[in-house]
């Protein structure tokens, strides 16, 4: 049957007719789903006809995409043939005796020397990205402002000089909170970084200083991105102060416009203003770097390891800054899957693919190089975004996005050469939906895959750790995952039902489940030669109501620990044994999403047994 003349239209700008879905099913793309993405693409569609044919499903294979890397990510010489671990952590969450409220710089420094002593070789974080500080409320990690800067709130104020310590009452309140309180930690830092900038602008800003002369060739080495970033906050700032909205979207019509003749009257009559937030990404650089140099300095062999939102906030600084680099017709998202039967919106604007296609690099380029600036390993969250992302035009349901391509080959090609360059791992977050040939492009390319255990199945069992690929990083779950206890307990589907996203009849199924997924876990550390007799003993009385025993724990690491993945990553929850969940996708206030803190502080983790044991674990 013959192309309509929409269909040709889309198909030369690179969006799916239709796709497979998880179950293997072919699913055909609405002609208001092209048109949507075509407009959201600049695209016109006037006059063009509409076909309308029915939605069909029916069963189908996706073409492989035919890629010849033109070179390859970074990888050091011991670790071609080696092997290195490493714990991930939620930086908000840390806790210490020193912070104002919020894990910051100075507690994943502490963190990193703590568990280089234990043989550890890197530390991972959730994105560092900034957020919309004139609006604490948005404080997904994975919903930024920019890609490109870092968020303010990890800066440790107590370091700066000149910071004047507030309320004793109100500051122990903060640290002991079981949740961050962001509103609450922003007002606290805020003054203070304030106090600390004019302090620096009094004793060094023009005086040509050590630190003046530091200050200058950063903003030097950033130039018009800083520039225009700075700007941003500082509208913001402005506007929001008067009662408007921290994002662009609710701003004055003049304002809109980066390059309108009222925004730039706004940069010369406020030009301290934005030479504070200039000062703000100096010196939140400079103590995410500090960290990074004393991870190695303690005998990490890769330091930090930094992560990567795929897309940004369609009213933050990212899109007003550069427009055309970027989507703000349509958000990236998940077609429907068997555990996400309506799919899922992200909320996110993507990179544009339109100056991608004519060899305009240069957006993915400056955001790799950002996320490389002090890290020895950079994970890249859905990384299938660098072939094609599910995009939801602007008025449609979740369900009506489709695939809309992007040039893969180009893409791997600027993250191997910013790898190089920054002598940098890259480690792809390859789950969900990923089509056929990416995996093996990622291989070629040098890119590590990510390898859940909770996902690694053959049929009902646990996959065997032996069976697991080389080039990843395995680990046991992830940030939208229940913690290993949780897990074993049932938590998550509790917390899901009692905020209605499981339904009354399905909860018992659902338990059910989970107690043969326990069942089959302990099954594959048996078959492994993982449990005591003990254990084996226990593991027949015991039920979900109690505790993960820590022996299971230790061996469900150990069990990781023997599969030939070159990255192996433990989370830091599960090592004091947390229970709460970090993320229920698919949620926003219904649960403490990104605000949970682990339970005990940074100085207390050297006195867990749990943490020490599954530690030596991971080196053997």
């Amino acid at each position: 049957m013959p192309k309509s003349a929409l269909d040709r239209l889309a198909e030369t700008h690179g969006i799916e007719l239709s796709y497979v879905d998880e179950t293997g099913t072919t699913q055909i793309v609405h002609d208001s789903t092209k048109r949507g993405i075509l407009t959201a693409l600049n695209v016109s569609v006037d006059g063009v006809v509409e076909a309308r044919p029915p939605r069909r499903r029916g069963r189908s294979r996706e073409r492989k995409p035919q890629v010849n890397a033109a070179g390859r990510a970074f990888m050091p010489a011991w670790l071609e043939g080696g092997r290195a671990w490493g714990v991930n952590c939620q930086l908000y969450g840390l806790r210490s005796d020193r912070n104002w409220g919020i894990g910051d710089f100075a507690d994943l420094a502490e963190l990193a020397e703590l568990m280089a002593r234990y043989g550890a070789d890197f530390i991972g974080v959730n994105p560092l990205h900034a957020l919309f500080i004139n609006q604490p409320t948005r404080f997904s990690p994975y919903s930024p402002s920019s890609r490109r800067f870092l968020n303010p709130l990890y800066i440790a104020v107590d370091m700066l000089d000149g910071v004047a310590r507030p309320n004793a009452v109100h500051l122990a309140a903060r640290r002991g909170a079981e949740l961050v309180d962001y509103k609450d930690v922003t007002a606290l830092k805020r003054p203070a970084l304030d106090e600390a900038y004019r302090g620096f602008r009094q004793r060094h800003l023009g005086k040509g200083t050590d630190e003046d002369r530091a200050f200058q060739m950063y903003r030097a080495r950033h130039n018009e991105s800083l520039a225009d970033f700075a700007l941003f906050e500082a509208l913001s700032e402005h506007t929001a102060a008067q009662g408007g909205g921290a994002g662009w979207y609710d701003w004055p019509p003049d304002y809109k416009d980066c390059r309108s003749t009222a925004v730039a009257a706004f940069r010369q009559q406020h030009a301290d203003r934005i030479r504070f937030h200039e000062w703000l990404q100096w010196t939140a650089s400079r103590q995410l770097a500090c960290a990074h140099a004393r991870a190695i300095g303690a005998g990490m062999r890769i330091g930090l390891y930094l992560d990567l939102a795929v897309g940004v906030a369609p009213d933050g600084a990212d899109t007003w800054c550069a427009p055309d680099m970027v989507l703000v017709g349509a958000r990236i998202g998940a077609p429907p899957d068997p555990f996400n039967e309506h799919g899922q919106d992200w909320g996110l604007a993507p990179l544009s693919p339109v100056p991608m296609r004519s060899g305009r690099t240069e957006g993915l380029g400056a955001v790799i190089d950002a996320a490389m600036g002090a890290s020895g390993a950079v994970r890249l969250d859905h990384a299938m975004a660098l072939q094609r992302l599910y995009l939801i035009p602007e008025g449609h349901l979740t369900r009506d996005g489709t695939y809309v391509s992007y040039p893969l080959e180009a893409l791997l090609d600027v993250v191997a050469s910013a790898s190089n360059k920054a002598q940098t791992i890259v480690i792809g977050e390859d789950l969900g939906t990923v089509p056929p040939g990416f995996r093996e492009a990622m291989r070629a390319s040098g890119i590590q895959g990510y390898r859940v255990l909770l996902f690694e199945r053959d049929g009902d069992d646990y996959r065997a750790p032996r069976k697991y690929d080389r080039d990843a990083l395995a680990c046991v779950a992830t940030h939208d995952l229940p913690t290993l206890a949780g897990w074993w307990r049932g938590n998550d589907i509790a917390e899901r039902w009692k905020i209605s996203l499981l339904p009354d009849d399905l909860l018992d199924t659902c338990h059910a489940a989970r107690r043969a997924d326990t069942r089959a876990l302990i099954a594959a550390l048996d078959r492994e030669g993982l449990l005591s007799a003990a254990d084996r003993s226990a593991m027949r009385e015991i039920s979900m109501a109690d505790r993960i025993p820590d022996s299971i724990v230790v061996a469900t690491h150990r069990f990781l620990a023997r599969s030939p993945c070159r990255l192996v990553a433990a989370q830091l929850e599960d090592l004091v044994g947390a229970e709460g969940g970090v993320n229920i996708p698919g949620t926003t206030d219904e649960h403490p999403n990104w605000r949970r803190k682990l339970p005990i502080g940074v100085e207390q983790l050297a006195d867990v047994p749990l943490l020490a044991n599954v530690c030596a674990t991971m080196i053997k």
